[in-house]
C-alpha cells in the first residue's frame, strides 16, 4: 500500500513533464524515505536522477519498499488536467496493478492508470568530479540556450573566474551569452580550473523543461567532461541530468 498527497496538481505536472522529456517509460522506486528514479535515455547519452523526499508531501504513506513501471506520457496527461489549486493524491492500493491519480479541490476527480513491465537496473550514481559549479536563474540560461539554437545544434560552456558563457557558432553565424553576478543571472560561482565543453542543445532544450518546476538550475562541468544540470524543486526534492560531453572534431 501506498499513499501520497501532494499540495500542488500543477507543479507536479511539471515535474512529470520534466522527467518525461527524457524517457517514455520508467521505473519509480517507492520507500519510507520518499520516491526514486533512476534511469538512462534510450541512446545512454544522458540519465535522469530524479528524488522526492516524504516530508515533501502533505501526507505520505509507505508499507514496505515497492517499485512501479509508468508511462511518463499517459501519467503526464492526466495530471495536466490538474490545476495549481488542486492537490494530487497517489495511491497504490494492495495488490497493485494500477496506480490511482485523484485530483481533488472543490470536487475529486480519480484516475486510473495501469502498471507496466519496466526492465529494471539499479543504476550508481556517477563518481564524477567537476572544475566549474554555477548556480544560475533557470529562465535566463533557457533564454542563452534558445538563442545559440538559432546559429547551431550544440552549445559550448565556458566557465571563468567570473562568469558563465553560454556560445554557438556555425555558418549560421555566432552567439554568445554571459552570464555574472553583476546582472542578477549568475547566483553562485566556484571555478577550480577554467573550462570549456560542448554538449548536444537538442538534450538540453529537453533538460531545461525543468525550469518551470524550480527557479535556478546548477551547472557543474569540466573540460570534456559530461555536464550535471541539477533542479531544485520548491519545498524540496530534486531533478539532476547527466549528459554526456559532445565531442570535437
Amino acid at each position: 500500500m501506498f499513499k501520497a498527497v501532494f499540495r500542488d496538481a500543477r507543479l507536479w505536472y511539471r515535474i512529470i513533464d520534466a522527467l518525461s522529456s527524457l524517457i517514455d517509460e520508467g521505473t519509480i522506486k517507492i520507500s519510507d524515505d520518499g520516491l526514486r528514479l533512476r534511469a538512462m535515455d534510450p541512446s545512454k547519452i544522458a540519465m535522469i536522477d530524479f528524488e522526492m523526499p516524504r516530508d515533501a508531501f502533505d501526507e505520505y504513506q509507505c508499507d514496505g519498499e515497492l517499485t512501479i513501471g509508468l508511462n511518463f506520457d499517459e501519467l503526464k496527461n492526466i495530471v495536466k488536467r490538474g490545476s495549481a489549486k488542486e492537490k494530487v493524491q497517489l495511491e497504490v492500493p494492495p495488490g497493485g496493478g494500477r496506480l490511482k491519480v485523484i485530483l481533488k479541490d472543490k470536487a475529486s476527480r480519480s484516475f486510473a492508470l495501469p502498471l507496466i513491465d519496466v526492465e529494471y537496473e539499479e543504476l550508481p550514481t556517477p563518481s564524477l568530479s567537476f572544475n566549474v559549479k554555477a548556480t544560475v536563474l533557470a529562465d535566463v540560461f533557457e533564454d542563452a540556450l534558445k538563442d545559440v539554437e538559432l546559429v547551431s545544434d550544440y552549445v559550448k560552456l565556458e566557465g571563468r573566474s567570473n562568469a558563465i558563457v553560454v556560445r554557438g557558432q556555425s555558418d549560421k553565424g555566432e552567439v554568445e551569452a554571459t552570464l555574472t553576478s553583476e546582472t542578477g543571472a549568475l547566483l553562485e560561482l566556484e571555478v577550480k580550473e577554467e573550462s570549456v565543453a560542448s554538449y548536444s542543445l537538442e538534450y538540453l532544450m529537453d533538460m531545461v523543461k525543468a525550469n518551470k518546476a524550480a527557479e535556478v538550475a546548477t551547472l557543474e562541468f569540466s573540460s570534456g567532461m559530461p555536464l550535471s544540470l541539477t533542479f531544485p524543486i520548491p519545498g524540496g526534492g530534486t531533478i539532476r541530468y547527466y549528459l554526456a560531453p559532445r565531442l570535437e572534431e
